[in-house]
């Protein structure tokens, strides 16, 4: 598989205009963008807009999908691919290597957008007017790349790509809700699947439930299925569980004589301490005073 190091490579493989800078650039895609018919990852981040007529374009191993303006977002070592595409309306990519954020706060920053970790199928689809939003940054950008660089060249592309990244955000969450609206609590058929991970016996079985295994079975990414429920509930896939199984252990310990320890057992928990410490956290006090407090 064809990995690219630098901007300059992968420009030359696809036949592109060289770089204005080593470590970013821009590629504006009018109606086909062929880089690299084949499977192929990079070490830099790419930030990109399209409307897609014809043709696949593969991140990971999921389609995106083609119904309206969308926006991508791959991170360095992801495996992408681009299969005759051919394009409806102007579309970009911008390749920023991982280098290029050094000493700046986007450096650490980036890492806090879950969308880079989105599967294809979880692209960011935009309106018009948020289209027109994403096209004033570009140009911005655009115009500054193609200028003579100088001392602030830098400073103002990143804030730039700061505010598409802000954008983005926004705009995911404006999506959350209105996909929320068409397809129905993701909530509530998160906590349909943790309640069939328990009644089919997967909890002795394989253990704690993961949000990776309980966003497989509803067919989303874990960071995806998170941010979708922390818009919904204001709490993390990570949270419910452990507010599901606190709830799980409540009943037990009300209706069980059974140990706390053994209950713990039952419910995945190897490590006792931490089941004690998760369950304070979320009641305000131990198994054991919970169990106390319930005899006398």
């Amino acid at each position: 598989m064809q990995h690219f190091k630098n901007l300059a490579d992968m420009h030359r493989y696809n036949g592109f205009p060289m770089p204005e800078h080593p470590l970013f650039s821009i590629h504006r895609c009018t109606r086909n963008c062929s880089i690299g018919d084949r499977e192929f990852t990079s070490d830099f981040y790419m930030i990109g807009f399209k409307k897609i007529k014809s043709g696949v374009i593969m991140y990971g191993r999921t389609k995106y999908d083609h119904d309206n303006g969308s926006m991508m977002f791959v991170k360095p070592r992801q495996v992408i691919e681009f299969k005759t595409v051919e394009y409806e309306e102007d579309a970009f990519i911008m390749f920023i290597h991982e280098d290029f954020f050094h000493g700046h706060f986007l450096h650490t920053e980036i890492n806090k957008y879950a969308f880079f970790d989105y599967e294809a199928n979880e692209a960011l689809h935009l309106s018009p007017s948020e289209e027109l939003t994403i096209w004033d940054l570009y140009h911005k950008i655009e115009a500054e790349y193609q200028n003579n660089t100088d001392e602030y060249s830098k400073d103002i592309m990143l804030t730039h790509i700061d505010s598409i990244l802000k954008y983005s955000q926004r705009f995911y969450k404006r999506q959350f809700i209105n996909r929320t609206q068409l397809s129905g609590k993701t909530v509530s058929k998160f906590n349909d699947a943790l309640a069939a991970y328990f009644a089919n016996g997967l909890l002795l079985a394989q253990g704690l439930p993961t949000v990776h295994a309980l966003a497989s079975q509803l067919n989303l990414s874990s960071r995806y299925l998170s941010d979708m429920l922390k818009q919904e509930t204001g709490k993390t896939a990570m949270e419910l569980i452990h507010i599901y199984l606190v709830n799980e252990a409540k009943n037990r310990l009300k209706s069980d004589d059974q140990r706390v320890s053994d209950i713990a057992y039952e419910l995945g928990f190897e490590n006792l301490p931490y089941f004690s410490r998760l369950f304070k956290k979320e009641t305000g006090v131990s198994p054991n005073q919970f169990k106390k407090g319930l005899v006398n």
